[in-house]
């Protein structure tokens, strides 16, 4: 009868999407198939993803997010739309409202864009929340108390660090290095290396399947496919792991110089809490294979991966629509 409120977690990968009271409801990747002719919407998420870099030319497979920010409106919208229709959270008189998470730095005309967006989606009240803070409360840290916790959310488009104390953060940085530049690293490599281009799904896969940031700790292999540059045939190659720690190594180093940044900012006071607490990574990169070590290693803290870190943010949205109110608009 009454509408639910619902917490999105509108990211560059994927969006989640926590109906209060029921949990998760929703984790498809934010890619709409579009017809190019029409401009009509052929299909979302998951579905629309098993099409990337495999359409014939009038359809054409678009991730509207683009470094954590709305980079085409319209289909931002009409993905929102599918999403929140699918769920059925409308009441018979009400809408629902919406609690969304954005990166830290990100300006006030990005804000309203995704403010509009879940306006137009079906939403009655839409508040923002910064995402390391959702992350960070979704991860199971208690920010209230005034004591220092440090997150490093590496999501699809953007890696926020955040040091969070009394409920708020205290510094932060955002930069646009995270999943999708590790995914381009890999496929330049390979385009460079062996002269073979391959997709954004193949470079993705190899990340995930043999990917490491670590040097020496991950030894595997795996065979891809892609096509030749020089005869234009298809070809297959074996890749290691060696290889791809090499690829990621410029990109992860812009992560490890912003978690230096933000610690080089924080009062002295929580710099001792972070020492006993230690820093926690969420997001997909979390599962980036030896990114805990590397960052121990750098950052001479204890480094720990949260227990899902994909789910880190959509948790988060979950807890803090149960103190709705308090949160300002």
């Amino acid at each position: 009868m009454f509408a639910k409120d619902i917490g999105i977690d509108l990211g560059t990968a994927n969006v989640l999407i926590h109906v209060k009271g029921k949990g998760i409801v929703l984790n498809e990747p934010s890619v709409v198939a579009i017809d190019r002719n029409t401009n009509r919407v052929l299909a979302v998420g998951e579905e629309a993803r098993q099409m990337v870099g495999r359409t014939p030319g009038n359809i054409v497979a678009i991730r509207p997010m683009k470094d954590g920010v709305i980079a085409d409106f319209d289909i931002t919208e009409a993905m929102l739309k599918h999403f929140i229709n699918k769920l059925n959270v409308k009441g018979f008189l009400s809408k629902p409202r919406i609690l969304i998470c954005c990166p830290t730095n990100i300006t006030s005309v990005e804000q309203k864009a995704i403010r509009e967006a879940a306006e137009k989606s079906g939403g009655k009240k839409i508040y923002l929340e910064e995402e390391p803070k959702v992350a960070a409360i979704g991860a199971g840290m208690d920010i209230f108390q005034p004591s220092g916790n440090m997150v490093v959310d590496i999501g699809g488009g953007t890696t926020d660090v955040a040091v969070l104390s009394m409920g708020d953060i205290v510094t932060s940085e955002s930069i646009k290095v995270a999943g999708d530049v590790f995914d381009n690293d890999i496929l330049q490599y390979i385009k460079k290396e062996y002269k073979l281009l391959i997709g954004e799904r193949t470079s993705e896969n190899i990340k995930i399947t043999i990917g490491t940031v670590f040097p020496d700790s991950r030894h595997e292999e795996m065979d891809i496919r892609g096509r030749d540059m020089v005869s234009g045939l298809p070809r297959t190659i074996t890749i290691r792991s060696v290889e791809i720690e090499k690829a990621l190594r410029e990109s992860v180093a812009l992560i490890i110089q912003a978690a230096k940044n933000v610690l080089e900012k924080t009062p002295p006071e929580l710099s001792a809490d972070i020492i006993d607490r230690g820093v926690i990574i969420t997001g997909g990169g979390a599962l980036l294979h030896g990114i805990d070590h590397l960052l121990m290693g750098e950052l001479k803290v204890p480094v720990f991966v949260a227990e899902n870190p994909m789910d880190c943010v959509a948790i988060g949205t979950g807890i803090m629509l149960n103190h709705i109110d308090k949160i300002k608009q």
